[in-house]
């Protein structure tokens, strides 16, 4: 394994300080004996310093140095390890240097060349940087396919060492994506070895006619012995052909046994290898195993990694391989007859009719998109083609196990739809802050002109506290579309239960019994405590609606577990969605009826609920989904009819970083009310929704200040460059034209040191990405006058 040269070895300290206090010595003899001309004197200093340069010799041996704090790191056991690996591996540091690489990373990539920087097509190098980037962030990341000098491979990448400062890249083979290069190991292994016992020649020949592989008995009879070298030779100089279309071995002669050529086209497309079975036809037909030439074949077709049937002249199955039987999920117990008995009935005649066709001599092949009787909503790929000198077999059916492709797609598609329907409920949940911003503040502005008593204060009221409940159902939204303004602490989670497990009795009533484990060895999770509680809250009623929903008498049961899941119980998992790691786990269980499997996937949608009108918004799941994915943790469903539903949350374990410098924004909080809100001086305000720019216009211009006025960040520009400087800008963020960082970066290089307020629908973590400036300030739609008036004079007050 090739790694960092190490230094060459330094000589001993102390044997450096001795030469050192010696050759002073000396020096100083001479010195002496040149001025005082006194060879006594000389003498003495000259034994003084080799008497020096010998006790420190003596020192440094009885009391040698302390072994060195930071060592050097000692690669002998990751050389050891990595040169036994079939797999090439290489490591690189934090600063992107190839540290160490095996031989076979050499062998592979011709050299030592440093990830991603290997010789692979631009959107291969693309996905590896993007792996490598992942790695460092989720601690693995893997890449399925790339293609680097003809052979594919597939990559995994992870995080290493103690200070997690190193990445392991493993390349190995793409097992499954390249069929070709399978059938051409299987060929010259193992397998190739049982079908030559058997007497069965086989090759993998490429598109230009040139053997990729063949099996020893081919190797023997082509070319007189079994380690021929075969690989790259034309394979039909191999054979000759005499008057009667009669095939034989080249070598053999025309007195040789006769041949039947066998070619299975297990790939479509132009360019791609065939496979070859050679088979003797014996004069007195007596086979090599058998009754018949279809004995021969049935071997060939068992011996497949991939499915295959063969079907016969009546169109029923002859033969199914395991791979077959596997991928159309037959019960072995009682196989099908004919092949339309595997596919839904609409289906049935489109595959009796391409089996007839091509039993009736129909050449080539076809693809049909069919779909299984037992699994209607997965279609599948069935090949078929005719067959040729199969014995009793006239048609060959291919078919492909896409289960696993399958799940992945559903998964993919899920998680798309999710992530347009959170984007969609996030710009709705923006708009309708604008709105609740105006209808607030406009009955803001009313009320200062009612007193209670009046007619018209308790109508305002009441529309005051509607719209505030409308701002709640907006939060939700933005929970759901991870939007929304978190406050994450390090915490426990078996202290958030606690604190809301009184609240939960008094919501489940007597009827529902609660009970909460608590396992041990539970680490620090990162979250927002005030929403944690909310998950539980919501996981809770809806367990308990369920469970009255199943026995309106009650006597169910709700059940909270908290437990600790290492990152080889993970691995275990074998998810696709879930980073390797260490999380602690939050289990709500319920005895309920349970969700229908057709509601299942939908349960985490926003508005989409199983209750009757009036009793639920379907924001409940959704929101626990948002709050869980902003907290970065991960949840799934799991019920079955009759038997309750279990939701169980992983949040990663939380392990506090070294702190790194944060651009300052500062929210503006909704307590700590300061005494006096009037004020006085000059704000431009820029909001692009006329209505609120209306309201705070007349909030602010209430509070005694002067308030200039922009529709957008262009306008707010042309404005300053007429007007002297303001005391204040106060601006919306997301705006049309110009939005509002940009603006305020070409207000800071005029003006360095004016005060930002920034408000927006968005959440403040959600804009801090894009808020790439320095002490600003920002208020979160939708807020009322007063809060308005509170923001702009703690603000100024900063100043």
């Amino acid at each position: 394994m090739a790694s960092v040269p190490a230094s060459s070895p330094s000589p001993s300290p102390a044997r450096g300080a001795a030469l050192i206090a010696g050759g002073c010595g000396i020096a100083a003899a001479l010195i002496v004996l040149g001025v005082l001309r006194s060879l006594p004197v000389a003498a003495a200093f000259l034994a003084t310093g080799l008497v020096v340069g010998g006790a420190l010799i003596v020192a440094r041996r009885l009391f040698p140095p302390a072994a060195r704090a930071a060592a050097e790191p000692d690669w002998s056991v990751a050389r050891a390890l990595a040169a036994g690996s079939g797999d090439a591996l290489a490591v690189t540091d934090r600063a992107g240097r190839l540290v160490c690489a095996n031989d076979r990373y050499e062998a592979l990539f011709g050299g030592f060349p440093t990830p991603p920087a290997l010789p692979i097509g631009d959107a291969d190098a693309s996905l590896l940087g993007a792996a490598g980037r992942a790695a460092w962030r989720d601690g693995m990341a893997r890449v399925a396919r790339l293609v680097s000098r003809g052979t594919p491979l597939s990559v995994e990448v992870t995080r290493a060492g103690d200070a997690e400062d190193m990445l392991v890249w493993r390349f190995g083979g793409a097992q499954g994506l390249d069929l070709a290069s399978d059938v051409e190991g299987l060929i010259a292994g193992a397998i190739g070895d049982r079908l030559a016992s058997a007497g069965i020649m086989t090759a993998l020949i490429d598109s230009d006619g040139r053997v990729c592989a063949a099996n020893r008995v081919l190797r023997a009879r082509a070319m007189g012995h079994e380690e021929g070298a075969i690989t790259g030779r034309d394979f039909a100089r191999f054979l000759i052909t005499d008057s009667h279309g009669q095939v034989r071995f080249e070598r053999e002669g025309l007195g040789g046994t006769t041949l039947r050529v066998l070619q299975i086209p297990f790939l479509e497309g132009d360019g791609v290898p065939m496979l070859i079975a050679l088979l003797d036809e014996e004069e007195n037909e007596t086979p090599a195993i058998g009754a018949s030439i279809t004995a021969h074949v049935r071997s060939l077709v068992s011996l497949m990694p991939f499915g295959m049937a063969l079907v016969g002249d009546d169109g029923r199955f002859l033969q199914m391989n395991d791979a077959f039987v596997r991928a159309a999920q037959v019960d072995p117990a009682s196989p099908p007859l004919y092949p339309g008995d595997l596919v839904v009935r609409e289906d049935k005649a489109v595959v009796a009719d391409a089996i007839r066709r091509f039993a009736g001599g129909a050449t080539h092949s076809t693809d049909l998109a069919v779909r299984l009787k037992d699994h209607p909503d997965e279609p599948v790929a069935m090949s078929i083609a005719g067959a040729r000198g199969l014995g009793e077999a006239s048609v060959l059916l291919s078919l492909k196990d896409n289960s696993e492709e399958s799940r992945l797609k559903r998964e993919v598609a899920q998680a798309t739809k999710m992530q347009a329907v959170g984007q969609l409920a996030g710009g709705v949940a923006h708009d309708f802050n604008n709105i609740l911003t105006a209808i607030i503040g406009h009955c803001d502005l009313m009320l200062m002109r009612h007193s209670p008593g009046d007619s018209d204060y308790d109508d305002i009221q009441q529309i005051r506290a509607n719209s505030n409940r409308a701002a709640s159902l907006t939060r939700q939204l933005l929970a759901f579309s991870r939007q929304q303004t978190l406050r994450p602490q390090v915490l426990q989670l078996p202290d958030v239960i606690s604190e809301v497990s009184n609240l939960l009795k008094r919501l489940l009533g007597e009827t529902v019994a609660l009970t909460v484990k608590h396992g041990r060895n539970l680490g620090p999770v990162r979250a927002d405590p005030g929403q944690l509680e909310q998950v539980v809250v919501n996981l809770a009623v809806n367990a308990r609606d369920a469970i009255l929903a199943s026995d309106p008498r009650g006597g169910g049961k709700l059940s909270i577990n908290t437990f600790a899941v290492a990152a080889d119980e993970v691995r275990r998992m074998g998810s696709d969605i879930m980073p390797i790691a260490d999380y602690i786990a939050l289990e709500v269980a319920d005895t309920g009826g349970g969700i229908p499997p057709d509601i299942l996937p939908k349960i985490f949608e926003p508005f989409f609920t199983t209750k009757e009108v009036g009793k639920g918004t379907g924001l409940g799941l959704s929101t626990v989904y948002g709050i869980v994915k902003q907290s970065g943790g991960y949840i799934f469903a799991d019920s079955k009819l009759g038997q309750g539903t279990t939701f169980t949350i992983y949040l990663p374990v939380h392990s506090a970083p070294a702190p790194s410098p944060t651009k300052v924004v500062t929210p503006i909080r909704r307590d700590d009310k300061p005494p006096d809100l009037w004020g006085s001086g000059t704000i431009l305000l820029v909001e692009d929704e006329d209505m609120v720019r209306a309201v705070a216009e007349r909030a602010l211009s209430r509070q005694g200040y002067t308030v200039l006025t922009a529709e957008h960040g262009e306008a707010a520009l042309e404005l300053l460059a007429r007007c002297e400087k303001p005391d204040l800008l106060i601006s919306d963020v997301v705006m049309p034209l110009m939005d509002g960082p940009t603006m305020v970066r070409h207000v800071r290089s005029r003006y360095p040191d004016l005060p930002i307020l920034f408000m927006s629908g968005y959440a403040e973590e959600q804009l801090r990405k894009s808020i790439d400036l320095d002490n600003v300030a920002f208020l979160a739609k939708p807020f009322s006058v007063q809060e308005l008036a509170e923001a702009t004079q703690r603000v100024l007050a900063a100043k």
